[in-house]
């Protein structure tokens, strides 16, 4: 179906509806980290427990979650803007000056974020330019303190 909604039109629109920030984590074949700032991340059922995002193509990091078996979603805080940033630059390490553990499977868990789920991957869907990616959440750090970092109409806002 062809339409006449402009890239920049379904941008703006989209900007009007608040959202929350994560750093999606993962790891290549080789085990090197990789992280992805994204705000399209939402969970998809209770039972069983999934969560889903969606993610660029032409991610750098694009073959760690599109084939690695498990990745962390990580819900920064207010005040770690500064990784939402970070993990939104193209190429470089990602994690230079960046504090994170590894969890069981390798995968990076960030620290100080508002929640950390850690999932297995469970299904990959095609959506465009994107890859819709699900996953079964199999461990939750939920540290229940602190106000999320919010993205709204191009840039970030904070709770009043």
């Amino acid at each position: 179906m062809e339409t006449d909604i402009s890239t920049r039109e379904l941008r703006d629109a989209c900007g009007q509806f608040a959202t929350g920030v994560t750093v999606i984590t993962g790891r290549l074949d080789k085990g090197t980290p990789v992280g992805v700032t994204v705000n399209s991340f939402t969970s998809v059922s209770l039972e069983p427990p999934l969560i889903l995002f969606c993610l660029d193509k032409r991610a750098l990091s694009f073959d760690a979650f599109s084939l690695n078996s498990s990745f962390v979603v990580n819900i920064l805080a207010s005040d770690q803007e500064w990784l939402s940033n970070q993990f939104a630059q193209q190429g470089g390490d990602k994690f230079t000056g960046v504090d994170y553990t590894t969890n069981a499977f390798g995968v990076p868990v960030l620290s100080d974020c508002l929640t950390t789920i850690e999932c297995r991957m469970h299904a990959v869907h095609e959506g465009g330019d994107h890859q819709i990616i699900v996953g079964d959440v199999i461990r939750i750090d939920n540290l229940g303190e602190g106000a999320p970092l919010l993205y709204f109409r191009g840039g970030y806002e904070r709770l009043a």
